[in-house]
């Protein structure tokens, strides 16, 4: 199996996505599978993993029959309202015989901090790790990163996915550092080495290789995986910079061995995803 996006958007109709304004001009539009694809491809990604991008079933149905659809799509991280036990329970019985590989919802919209703390929260969480779902936190920090850290405590059958490494901050990283380090203290918990940048434009080199280091750190490399988070890089230095700085940083920080890790084989593991020829 070839290198695997583990973190790739598409969408078709940017008016569903209540997030995507006009101030976000270059990707408020569709995004198809073809540039996606290509745009990955620049990466050295030759199959992929689709996360969701709005909190609604349209989303994840979409992502879905573009899985059944296209074979180097391997599977599609989706939602389902975590508030919502029952219907979230309804919903995965729904989607148990679909390419569902993890389910994400968009908390760093939502104001609460301790919305993982919640009972009815928590039911749903472990209605996903009886499916054998990963569940996955988008940009963590500073709201939500160490309520997950109380998740993983207190779930250990909960396969957890930190995108993006938490979203690491530009300027002082210690307090990331540490809830990270939190974090990743836990063996259910993973994270996304992708979406290093803020807006679209990439980070100092300097500053994205501390980040990147403490979280080989606190992770290794068995618990670590690659990500494109295509179409977010158009926002600002585009897809070749992304992509430029990140060989860079798996070239700084791990052997060869250990990028073959990150780059496929974690993801197989965490996923539970099958090798399959491409298309």
């Amino acid at each position: 199996m070839g290198r695997i996006d583990t973190h790739l958007h598409i969408w078709s109709e940017p008016a569903e996505y209540a997030w995507l304004t006009d101030d976000l001009a270059p990707i408020n539009r569709p995004i198809g599978v073809a540039e996606a694809r290509d745009a990955s491809a620049l990466f050295g990604f030759e199959q992929a993993v689709l996360v969701q991008a709005a909190d609604t079933d349209a989303d994840t149905d979409y992502l879905l029959s573009l899985a059944d659809a296209h074979d180097w799509i391997l599977g599609v991280v989706g939602w389902v309202p975590l508030t919502d036990p029952q219907a979230a329970g309804e919903r995965l019985e729904e989607l148990a015989d679909k390419q569902l590989v993890g389910i994400r919802a968009l908390i760093h919209d939502q104001p609460d901090p301790r919305l993982l703390d919640r009972p009815e929260v928590r039911e749903t969480l472990g209605l996903i790790a009886e499916s054998g779902l990963a569940f996955e936190i988008p940009d963590a920090f500073p709201d939500q990163l160490a309520a997950a850290s109380r998740v993983a405590d207190a779930m250990p059958d909960l396969c957890m996915v930190l995108d993006h490494l938490g979203k690491p901050p530009v300027g002082d990283l210690r307090e990331w550092a540490s809830q990270l380090r939190d974090f990743a203290a836990h063996d259910n918990t993973h994270a996304k080495l992708s979406g290093l940048h803020q807006g679209g434009a990439v980070l100092p080199f300097t500053h994205a290789l501390e980040a990147c280091s403490v979280a080989v750190e606190a992770f290794g490399t068995t618990r670590i995986m690659l990500g494109s988070d295509f179409p977010m890089p158009l926002l600002g230095d585009g897809v070749n910079a992304l992509a430029a700085q990140v060989d860079e940083l798996l070239e700084e920080t791990m052997s060869p061995l250990e990028i073959d890790y990150v780059g496929s084989r974690n993801a197989e593991d965490i996923y539970g995803l099958a090798a399959v020829p491409l298309d």
